[in-house]
C-alpha cells in the first residue's frame, strides 16, 4: 500500500472521529426522544435509524479506527483466532449497515404509499413488531453469510501482499488478518457472491425504492398544490424528506462506486492506479459509514432539534463558550 502522508492521516482521522461522534449523537437523540415520549416507545423509523447507527458505529470503532491507527505507523497484530472473529464482525456489520439503509428507504416508501397515519396503540405495536422482525432477519441472515470468515481467515506476519480483496470487510491486511482461500477460484466465487448480495443488490433496490419515493412525493405535492390546499407545512416537510433521500442515495452511490472500482481494479488488474483508488475508497467508505445516519437524522425535525440541544448542552461546548 502507498505510504500515507501526514495530511492524509489528519484528514482521515477527522473524518473517522467526526463520524463516530455523529453516530453517537444520533443514538443519544433517538433514545432521548423515546424516554420523553409518554409511552417510552421508539417510532418504527427511529428503530431502523438506531440499528443503522449501531452497525455503523461498531464498524467505525472496530474496523476504521484500527485502519487509522495502522496508518499512523502503530503495528497492531491479532492472533489467528481473533482474526477470524474480527473478520466475521467486519463482514457482518458492514452488510447490516447496507441492508438497514435499504430497510429505512423501503419503510419510508411504504409509509408514503399508505398516506394514512397508523392510529391506535395496537396498530402502532403491530407496526413496531414488523420492523423488529425485518431487522432481526437482516442481522441474522447477514451473520449466517459472514460465517465463511471463521474458516477462510488467516494471520500473517510482517509485510504481506493481498492476493484477493473482499469489499464487505477490508481492502487491506488489517491487524495482521487477511483472507486465505484454498484456490483462487473459490476466493473469486466468494468475492463475487459478496459483491452481488451485499453491494449490487442492495444498491439497485435502494436506488429503485428512493426514485419511487421521490416520484410519489412529487405527485402528492402537485396534487396538494393543484387542489389549493393550505397544507404548506406538509408540502415543505415532504420536500425536505425528498432532499434527505437524494442526499442519502448520493452518499451511498458515491461510496459504493469508489469501493467497487478500487477493489475490482485490484483483483483483476492491479495496475498503476491501484494505490490511489484504494486511498479514495478508504475515505469514501468512512464517509458513508460515519455520516449516513447523521444525514437522515438532520432531516428529522425532532431529532435535529434534539441533536442541537445535546451539542449546545454538552460540557465541552459550555467550556468552549466560557473561554471564548
Amino acid at each position: 500500500m502507498a505510504q500515507v502522508l501526514p495530511v492524509d492521516a489528519i484528514l482521515f482521522g477527522i473524518l473517522v472521529f467526526s463520524g463516530i461522534l455523529g453516530n453517537i449523537l444520533v443514538i443519544f437523540a433517538v433514545c432521548q426522544s423515546a424516554l420523553n415520549h409518554p409511552s417510552h416507545h421508539l417510532a418504527p423509523s427511529d428503530i431502523i435509524l438506531l440499528n443503522l447507527c449501531l452497525a455503523n458505529l461498531l464498524t467505525s470503532l472496530f474496523r476504521i479506527v484500527p485502519i487509522f491507527i495502522s496508518d499512523l505507523g502503530l503495528n497492531v497484530s491479532l492472533e489467528v483466532t481473533w482474526c477470524r472473529l474480527f473478520m466475521l464482525l467486519w463482514v457482518w456489520w458492514r452488510a447490516v449497515g447496507c441492508w438497514t439503509t435499504l430497510t429505512l428507504s423501503a419503510f419510508h416508501y411504504a409509509t408514503l404509499r399508505r398516506r394514512r397515519a397508523i392510529a391506535g396503540p395496537l396498530a402502532q405495536r403491530r407496526n413496531r413488531r414488523r420492523v423488529w422482525v425485518v431487522l432481526a432477519l437482516v442481522w441474522g441472515a447477514n451473520l449466517a453469510f459472514s460465517v465463511p470468515a471463521l474458516i477462510y481467515t488467516t494471520h500473517v506476519h510482517g509485510n504481506a501482499t493481498t492476493v484477493l480483496m473482499v469489499i464487505s470487510c477490508t481492502t487491506r491486511p488489517l491487524l495482521g488478518c487477511m483472507w486465505e482461500f484454498p484456490t483462487r477460484e473459490q476466493g473469486s466465487a466468494f468475492a463475487f457472491t459478496s459483491l452481488v448480495l451485499n453491494e449490487v443488490l442492495p444498491l439497485l433496490l435502494m436506488v429503485s425504492t428512493n426514485l419511487a419515493t421521490l416520484r410519489t412525493l412529487v405527485k402528492h405535492i402537485r396534487t396538494v398544490t393543484a387542489g389549493g390546499d393550505t397544507a404548506g407545512a406538509q408540502v415543505s416537510s415532504e420536500r425536505k424528506a425528498g432532499h434527505v433521500i437524494v442526499a442519502l442515495v448520493t452518499l451511498f452511490v458515491v461510496s459504493w462506486v469508489m469501493q467497487v472500482a478500487a477493489v475490482t481494479y485490484y483483483n483483476y488488474d492491479g495496475g498503476v492506479h491501484t494505490e490511489g483508488l484504494l486511498t479514495v475508497s478508504q475515505f469514501s467508505a468512512s464517509l458513508f459509514v460515519g455520516f449516513s445516519p447523521l444525514v437522515v437524522a438532520l432531516g428529522h425535525s425532532k431529532l435535529r432539534q434534539r441533536i442541537v440541544e445535546s451539542v449546545l448542552g454538552s460540557p465541552f461546548f459550555t467550556l468552549l463558550i466560557q473561554h471564548s
